[in-house]
């Protein structure tokens, strides 16, 4: 093969500049509503494209912009700036506050995963509805992890990436606490009559509604 051939060979396989290559995670993320991988990045990218680089050089150039590119769990996502998202407010959705039920359970996931329904019991000192996990399955929020190597190989549940990148939160380590919570609409700032402590109710009475997980 002679020279000029092997040079045009090699170029058709050349990746485009930093600069274009960052343009094109940019338009991903944009464009992409859930948090997306460094090799899902890449996986949409051209041939040889460094997706882990392009996405530093993008955070720097949105470093103290309006919106900023933020870690959630594996992936990445862009997110308006924290300080800023008081003027979100009128574009949130309807706050609805979880019941007590679901949101100790959610808390005793979130605290202690990966934890059993039996251990989440034990915590609460009462029983678990079905229907309080099912629903905070379907929100996303709880997932089912890895079976226990324990007699009956009973199942966990784990806190998903939806729940962190709700809160804003890079990892299970950095949890809100009370404050944040009550903050986002999800606990009442006193316990309900009765109780005194997470999971300390009168006579072992899980909620009114046990199988609702919303309050009317």
């Amino acid at each position: 093969m002679s020279e000029p051939e092997q040079t045009q060979e090699e170029s058709l396989f050349e990746a485009p500049p930093m600069a274009e290559q960052e343009r094109m995670v940019e338009a991903i993320m944009f464009a992409t509503a859930d948090p997306v991988t460094v090799k899902e990045l890449a996986g949409r990218m051209p041939h040889g494209c460094d997706a882990a680089e392009a996405l530093v050089h993008l955070r720097k150039r949105y470093e103290g912009r309006g919106v900023s590119v933020v870690k959630v769990g594996d992936a990445w996502a862009i997110r308006t700036a924290p300080d800023l998202g008081f003027l979100m407010q009128k574009e949130t959705v309807e706050t609805r506050k979880l019941s007590r039920a679901a949101i100790e359970t959610m808390a005793i996931v979130a605290y202690h995963q990966p934890v059993t329904r039996a251990e989440i019991e034990e915590i609460r000192g009462v029983s678990v509805s079905r229907g309080t996990v099912d629903q905070l399955i379907e929100l996303e929020w709880i997932r089912f992890g890895r079976r226990r190597m324990t007699p009956g190989r009973p199942v966990t549940f784990v806190v998903t990436q939806e729940f962190l990148d709700h809160f804003g939160l890079e990892n299970a380590r950095d949890l809100p606490g009370l404050k944040e919570l009550r903050a986002a609409g999800l606990l009442e700032n006193r316990p309900p009559p009765g109780a005194t402590a997470l999971g300390d109710t009168e006579d072992g009475d899980e909620d009114e509604n046990q199988s609702e997980m919303f309050e009317e």
